[in-house]
């Protein structure tokens, strides 16, 4: 299992760089293993995630925003999901390890 975290190291938005650092820094403070994806400076890796997010987690208009989670290459889910399953107790389910 490698949990990837997509994210945007060069974003203006100061909602998306507070999303990065808690999706983040509650990994790291939790000693679960991932490996950050930043989609500014891979071309190739950012098409590949807008690409692998289901239809119906995509925006009207635009594309998805980061953090974007995966578990190899199996989507977990935005940051909103991601907070939801750390206020609900269940983030390793949300990140697919069934060593919860």
């Amino acid at each position: 299992m490698v949990i990837k975290v997509y994210i945007a190291s060069s974003t203006g938005s100061i909602a998306i760089k507070k999303h990065q650092q808690a999706v983040v820094g509650f990994l790291e403070a939790n000693r679960i293993g991932f490996q950050e994806v930043d989609i500014t400076m891979l071309e190739e890796q950012r098409q590949w995630m807008y690409r692998n997010i289901p239809k119906d987690k995509q925006p009207e208009k635009g594309n998805p925003p980061p953090p974007q989670i995966f578990n190899d290459d199996h989507y977990c889910g935005d940051y909103e999901d991601f907070f939801q399953s750390k206020e609900d107790n269940t983030v390793f389910a949300f990140l697919g390890d069934s060593e919860s």
